[in-house]
């Protein structure tokens, strides 16, 4: 599936100093997003606790990736999940490509543990340093025990 974020006008811009605006520079791909959080909500600017987010229409392994227009130069990357409901531990992986896909490259593989009520949110901020990016792949899986469980998202910015 592939899907174009387009900006919206009733949404507040609030790129941070150097953040690159995904909207006018990349497509994105999603593996399925339900209707009333779509892919969109990942990269606009209602971030952190209570913020709007991407979830998953399935349970299961998700993968998202941001096609760029032209090659990108990447120095830091943030993303944020909040889980309110289900206990878990949530494995990523983020890599990249400089070949428009063919091949990548693994920058991280990280693990988040949730345990509401106590622990519901999770921000990461990594340095990458990375030029030429054509591609950036995010693949989730929301539990490692395999429950029927859905990825979310609530923040993906890059800079």
């Amino acid at each position: 599936m592939r899907k174009r974020i387009l900006k919206s006008n009733s949404a507040p811009s609030a790129l941070l100093p150097g953040e690159l605006d995904v909207a006018a520079i990349a497509s994105v791909l999603v593996t399925s997003e339900t209707a009333d959080h779509p892919v969109e909500n990942a990269f606009d600017a209602r971030r952190g606790p209570g913020g709007s987010r991407w979830v998953a229409e399935t349970p299961g392994e998700q993968t998202l990736i941001l096609t760029f227009d032209t090659p990108q130069k990447i120095q830091q990357v943030l993303l944020e999940v909040e889980e309110n409901q289900a206990s878990r531990t949530q494995e990523l992986q983020l890599a990249i490509s400089l070949d428009g896909g063919r091949t990548y490259c693994e920058l991280l593989r990280q693990e988040y543990n949730f345990s509401p009520p106590g622990t519901t949110f999770e921000r990461e901020e990594w340095v990458v340093a990375a030029e030429g990016v054509t591609y950036l792949r995010l693949w989730i899986k929301p539990d490692k025990r395999n429950r029927p469980v859905r990825a979310s998202l609530t923040a993906l910015s890059l800079r």
